[in-house]
């Protein structure tokens, strides 16, 4: 392991880390956001938030890695957080601090790493300490440029503000929280209070369980876009809340009131002068003498990290090249469809192979192989007679397709015959040009294809079964039909 003492405080280091309370949490939406925008940003094979115990690294968020955590000893991430800065290995076989590790050696075969340092500060304040990075890996050497590094270190600074802002409620919740007992003879910690409630959007209130009578702090107000002092009930508050979620609110009040069950919920909202917003709600019981006196809690504003986590996971769910869903997207809407469909809701799912695609590449050049790419996805958007349907890039040259909604194996090999026309396009070149067709293999469920890993396999064996016939063709798992297209020449 390498030795850290004397440039990090390895004991302050690893109380700041564990204060944190994040090791071995679940996997949350904005983490693997991050992480998947940097293995995208440099192209990668793998990107990871890692969090640096005593004797592991532990990832908060991997993408391409299935484990969860490695060993320290083998670890580039110690070294990243020893140097407290940007540490960049362009190839590690060429650096002798790394070219005999196991993780270069073995799978997955590291060769390239560039990580940068994540600080938090500690609770008791002092300067901020490295406990982690968030950095990208592949199995290929790179040498990454200075504005993608740049870019890293910006992504690195949003995952710090994320573990910061976690650090920060939970201790002002916690705080608010405990304020109630305070009342009295507290006055001084009640105006520090008030001003952490502003830092942190959070507002304080109680509901008094006889009388009603409702007591509401100054952020609290704020956040409904209310005067402070007016009078606040219950039938007035519940009102910002739209219909949905002002029924999962008035439950989990009526069971916190009849169970003492506190709650911790993230809802939408409207305040008063009609703006949207984003609002955590956490509320418990007040007991006295061991009767339930009120329920307690406190309201925060989240607008902006809402706002921001749902842009981060749109591009993580978005093909950068073409604009339409990435296999990302596919993998969770296909979920969502094989959950329909195993209640009766019909379902199929078509692969689309790209013919010649690669000589396109070879003769002409990527960019206009990426022209091609585009063409095709726009030819699949303009598409009217699928009905309901859900469109994705897989990746390369693969397009794929979810259809929902009852059709007979007539009308699925009609509208695969429709798409093999749609789906032509010429690629001029010097001497002639490139027809660009379609190869599709399709599957739907039923009885022997009832996840994703048999429809897609199935999908894909028709796709190639299309392909040893003839380019530009369809075929359908369980169908011996061979689907021509409708018209003869390409577009």
């Amino acid at each position: 392991m390498v030795n850290i003492t004397g440039i990090v405080d390895e004991i302050a280091r690893l109380d700041a880390l564990r204060a944190l309370d994040m090791l071995d949490t679940p996997p949350e939406a904005e983490f693997d956001a991050i992480a998947a925008g940097a293995r995208h940003l440099f192209g990668c094979k793998f990107a990871f938030v890692s969090l640096v115990d005593a004797d592991r690294q532990w990832f908060k968020a991997a993408c391409g890695l299935e484990a969860s955590e490695t060993s320290r000893d083998v670890s580039f991430c110690t070294h990243t957080i020893a140097a407290d800065d940007l540490l960049v290995i362009a190839d590690t076989r060429d650096d002798p601090r790394f070219a005999t590790n196991p993780m270069v050696v073995e799978t997955p075969f590291v060769r390239f790493y560039a990580g940068v340092p994540l600080r938090v500060t500690p609770s008791g304040g002092g300067a901020a300490l490295p406990i982690g990075t968030l950095c990208v890996a592949d199995d290929k050497p790179q040498d990454p440029t200075r504005e993608k590094l740049e870019i890293l270190a910006g992504m690195a600074r949003v995952v710090e503000a994320l573990l910061e802002a976690r650090r920060t409620s939970k201790e002002n919740l916690q705080l608010a929280l405990d304020r109630q007992e305070a009342l009295g003879d507290m006055a001084r910690t009640h105006r520090l209070l008030q001003h952490a409630e502003r830092m942190a959007r959070i507002g304080s209130w109680r509901l008094e369980l006889e009388g009603g009578r409702i007591h509401w702090a100054d952020q609290t107000y704020a956040i409904h876009g209310l005067t402070p002092g007016s009078q606040a009930q219950l039938a007035l508050a519940m009102q910002f809340y739209p219909e949905d979620d002002r029924a999962k609110l008035e439950a989990a009040l009526d069971r916190c009131v009849r169970q003492g069950t506190a709650w911790d919920l993230e809802l939408n909202f409207t305040d008063a002068q009609g703006r949207p917003r984003r609002v955590r709600t956490l509320g418990e019981i007040d007991e006295r003498a061991g009767k339930r006196v009120a329920v307690m809690g406190v309201i925060q504003d989240i607008t902006d990290r809402y706002q921001f986590e749902r842009r981060l996971v749109a591009v993580a769910r978005t093909d950068e090249l073409t604009g339409i869903p990435s296999r990302r997207a596919f993998n969770e809407e296909l979920e969502a469809a094989l959950d329909r469909a195993r209640e009766g809701t019909p379902l199929a799912i078509a692969i689309i192979d790209l013919d010649r695609f690669k000589e396109v590449n070879d003769r002409l050049g990527h960019a206009t192989g990426d022209k091609v790419l585009q063409v095709m996805a726009a030819k699949l958007q303009a598409v009217q007679y699928l009905g309901d349907h859900f469109i994705a890039r897989l990746g390369g040259d693969e397009f794929v397709l979810i259809l929902r909604g009852r059709r007979t194996q007539e009308e699925l090999v009609q509208d695969i015959a429709r798409l093999l026309a749609d789906l032509r396009y010429d690629v001029p070149d010097d001497r002639n040009v490139i027809m660009v067709s379609a190869t599709i293999g399709a599957c739907a469920y039923g009885a022997s294809y009832v996840d994703r890993a048999s429809l897609l396999k199935e999908a894909d064996e028709a796709l190639y079964r299309a392909k040893r016939m003839q380019r530009g063709t369809g075929a359908i798992a369980g169908n011996s039909a061979h689907i021509q297209n409708l018209v003869g020449e390409p577009r």
